[in-house]
């Protein structure tokens, strides 16, 4: 069982720690799960990413939701901008060991000015270049796809929080906030991704 409570960690163990003090906020906000449980978990490992520096990441072993992470950022784009870092990226996808990765679609959205779009665009190329080193598999799913597959509304943010919580009620926590939406849209585009396997 995944503990609900979380907390500030670095991706890596060891001496590492000290490079995050020098930070201005915590980097990952993890939900670890039991050692023994995670070490066991040897099933069929697929991640979903909502994309973006607000995004997060999720993993699932035979469906189940083992662990979540907020997208790892640092604000060291222009005017202190938030970027997702793949150093400290590249660990979480390392460790999980996924089949196969899927990722929210996205693209310019009208109205959005270039700053913006280059920087999502930079984040989704980060992403993908990290799973591409590492050999992992990536599917992408639109929005109204995923969204539809798990008939939730498109109009609410809080539908992605409360499908999340009725799937993982033992997790609820990690959904707790507003801000905890990307937590839970990743872990439900990978189960839509599972459901789209399971038609195919």
């Amino acid at each position: 069982m995944v503990p609900s409570k979380t907390r500030s960690a670095a991706p890596r163990r060891g001496n590492d720690a000290s490079a995050n003090d020098q930070l201005d906020r915590p980097i990952i906000r993890e939900a670890t799960p039991n050692k023994s449980k995670f070490q066991a978990a040897v099933g069929d490992r697929v991640i979903g990413v909502d994309l973006g520096s607000a995004g997060a990441l999720a993993l699932l072993v035979d469906g189940d939701l083992v662990e979540v992470a907020d997208m790892p950022i640092l604000r060291d784009g222009p005017n202190s901008r938030p970027t997702v870092n793949p150093a400290l990226l590249a660990p979480f996808f390392r460790r999980w060991n996924p089949r196969i990765a899927y990722i929210e679609f996205v693209s310019a959205r009208p109205g959005e000015g270039p700053t913006g779009a280059f920087a999502f665009g930079r984040s989704r190329g980060c992403i993908e270049g990290v799973l591409g080193a590492l050999a992992v598999p990536v599917a992408w799913i639109t929005a109204p796809a995923w969204k539809r597959a798990l008939g939730l509304s498109f109009a609410s943010k809080d539908a992605a929080r409360s499908e999340a919580i009725r799937r993982w009620p033992a997790q609820a926590e990690l959904f707790a906030r507003v801000r905890d939406d990307g937590r839970a849209e990743s872990a439900l585009i990978a189960v839509a991704g599972l459901l789209r396997e399971a038609r195919q």
